[in-house]
């Protein structure tokens, strides 16, 4: 399901223009001085991540103790970031990820209920192994734009759903501005996909781990995803 992400997107054609010292676009360069910095975050592991189950929306879900020890890390790796503001899904294990980072960085953290996991209807709380034994188990992984979880939501109302969050978060700010947001693991590939202009039919083949962060600038040109799916430390954040 996990996959590799090249150079992204531009929404324009541009000249090559190559830095020779950097080895780096100046376009890209450019863009990235006029785009909102968002550093999407998924939340750390819990009992569900860990006997693979699908927790959806289900209440009183926390982190374990691999789970808090990742928060604890994002929120090192992050201390000293300029971030102007944290975002997290309402739950509790968004929550609780959230937590040590607002705290390193000194910031409350905003609730956003757009930034909420798939409703996944009568499957959530189900495990995965039984999951895959279900005909349409090949429809959720090579064709999920046809899906609609069973009472629940389909990929393409998440993506809709979440693009907009991020999209309205991302208006919030000034160019050159970094956000944290931290949620869910198919939300941020859906969100990712989008950005990057992939099929929706695509999106099974990025990764998204416990406790990982995806860099995605937006802004009027476009957006561009820098990163994808990385562990503590990020090296390339600006302190």
């Amino acid at each position: 399901m996990d996959g590799k992400v090249g150079k992204s997107w531009k929404t324009a054609a541009a000249p090559n223009l190559v830095n020779s010292a950097l080895h780096e676009p100046i376009f890209s360069c450019m863009l990235a001085r006029i785009m909102t910095l968002l550093l999407l975050i998924r939340h750390g592991e819990n009992e569900y991540t860990k006997t693979h189950k699908l927790a959806g929306r289900l209440p009183g879900v926390h982190l374990n103790e691999q789970g808090q020890k990742q928060a604890q890390a994002l929120g090192e790796a992050l201390k000293g970031v300029p971030l102007k503001a944290i975002y997290s899904s309402p739950l509790d294990r968004a929550m609780e990820t959230a937590a040590p980072i607002a705290s390193a960085c000194r910031l409350e953290i905003i609730s956003e209920p757009d930034l909420l996991e798939v409703d996944f209807g009568r499957w959530q709380g189900k495990s995965l192994k039984v999951l895959r034994l279900m005909k349409v188990w090949k429809v959720v992984q090579l064709s999920p734009s046809r899906f609609r979880f069973p009472d629940g939501e389909s990929f393409l109302e998440t993506q809709t759903r979440i693009v907009a969050a991020l999209e309205r978060i991302a208006n919030k700010h000034k160019p050159q501005d970094v956000a944290a947001v931290v949620f869910h693991a198919d939300p941020i590939k859906l969100a990712s996909a989008y950005f990057l202009g992939m099929p929706l039919d695509n999106f099974q083949r990025l990764g998204c781990d416990t406790g990982s962060l995806t860099a995605l600038r937006i802004g009027e040109t476009g957006a561009n995803l820098t990163k994808l799916n990385q562990r503590p430390p990020f090296e390339f954040l600006k302190r």
